[in-house]
């Protein structure tokens, strides 16, 4: 053996352990490449750019409130419009007779043109009416044996304003007063009315007391029940014994007015809860509103002429305001590898409301996925005005590339 011979079994034994060396360095980056390949890619996220509400240009308009007494005044689904008075509870007379009627259509539902169950006039209410009678109330005259459709009490307790119907129904209902009370009660509760209180179901009694923005409120729950709707809208009515009566509301069918409920004693002064409808630009606005404690030789007049006036003058101030344009940005499509997508509404769309009124806006996008086409929608912008609100379609202005092959085995 020579000299050398030591030295070149050294450099074989280099040779092959740096070729283990390598064999498994280029195992370990083929490991790392493919775990790193094969994890999940993350999603792109969306980041908007628009904000959680749009306030339509200019002030809020000067409505011609009453001069005394108390009113509040709302586009249904849209927001209110203002209010002047007193916010303190104050007695409502008849127009607790609104609630009187949604409980009684919540718990004995009534399609529209039907006439419902039969309602036998009882001691109970034929002794109400007699009491009523004598102290000069707002009676449906009645007698001991006849009935009542379901319908046609609604009819005398909203139109004839009759306080034995509210006796009648709500006998029918509960079978006394205070458990039908305890009802009217609970159901403003639900719909959020927190200062009104109930104390009888015709509104006679002065307790029963409430805010105009109360009463707003209960009218747009009310009139969204369609029965409801029907019976406020008639401006007269054929009932057994009566015969044919009018509504007390004289502005049914002036300037878009389409019901509700008129109210008035000493303790309440003249009081009207109204809803009213036109079209605006493309879409058929209900104002809902409510005056409160009207004075004047007839307090009924006066609380229905206030009422006419605010319609007309709230109709005036709405109008159609371009909200967003096509091609508006919306927000941006941000991929973890980089790349960054416009996003737009794919139409234009107006807004009916009046100056400085505020609407929500909410996103709604769902998972994205790593490459998106060009024009794809990836989402809604909704815009909250009530029923239907206005959704646009959000898309895409560029194509969103997936990640590349080296950032999938790069990236940490």
């Amino acid at each position: 053996m020579g000299v050398d011979e030591p030295r070149e079994i050294d450099r074989a034994k280099v040779a092959r352990f740096g070729g283990y060396v390598i064999g498994i360095v280029v195992v370990v980056l083929v490991v790392v490449a493919g775990v790193r390949w094969f994890r999940p890619i993350p999603a792109p996220v969306f980041r908007s750019a628009v904000s959680t509400s749009i306030r339509l240009p200019g002030t809020l308009p000067s409505l011609p409130w009453p001069v005394g007494g108390a009113a509040a005044l709302s586009v249904d689904g849209a927001g209110s419009l203002g209010h002047t008075g007193s916010t303190r509870p104050a007695p409502i007379a008849g127009l607790a007779k609104v609630m009187t009627a949604y409980v009684v259509l919540e718990d004995h539902p009534l399609a529209p043109g039907a006439s419902g169950p039969a309602i036998p006039v009882t001691a109970v209410t034929m002794a109400a009416a007699q009491t009523e009678t004598a102290s000069q109330q707002s009676v449906v005259p009645v007698t001991v044996g006849e009935t009542f459709t379901e319908l046609q009490a609604l009819e005398g307790l909203l139109v004839a304003q009759g306080n034995d119907m509210a006796t009648l129904l709500t006998d029918w209902d509960t079978g006394s007063t205070a458990a039908f009370v305890a009802k009217m009660n609970a159901a403003a509760h639900r719909l959020g009315l927190s200062d009104s209180t109930f104390t009888d179901p015709s509104g006679l009694d002065p307790g029963t007391m409430s805010t105009p923005a109360d009463m707003v409120r209960l009218g747009a729950a009310a009139m969204a029940i369609p029965a409801f709707a029907q019976v406020v809208a008639m401006p007269q009515v054929t009932l057994p014994l009566a015969g044919v009566i009018y509504n007390f509301d004289y502005d049914l069918g002036h300037d878009g007015i389409v019901g509700i409920k008129t109210g008035s004693d000493a303790a309440a002064g003249g009081c009207f809860l109204f809803a009213a409808q036109r079209t605006v630009g493309a879409e058929t606005l209900t104002l809902v509103g409510t005056v409160f404690g009207q004075g004047g030789f007839s307090p009924i007049t006066t609380a229905l002429d206030d009422a006419e006036t605010l319609v007309n003058a709230a109709f005036a101030a709405t109008r159609e305001f371009p909200a967003l344009r096509a091609g508006h940005l919306a927000g941006r499509v941000v991929a973890p590898w980089g790349p960054s997508v416009p996003v737009t509404a794919s139409t234009s769309t107006g807004i009916v409301g009046w100056s400085g009124l505020t609407v929500a806006t909410q996103m709604h996008v769902g998972a994205l996925p790593t490459a998106i086409p060009v024009g794809a929608r990836i989402g809604v912008l909704s815009v909250d005005l009530g029923s239907p609100g206005i959704d646009l379609a959000l898309q895409t202005s560029r194509p969103l590339n997936g990640p590349s092959a080296f950032w999938r085995i790069t990236r940490l």
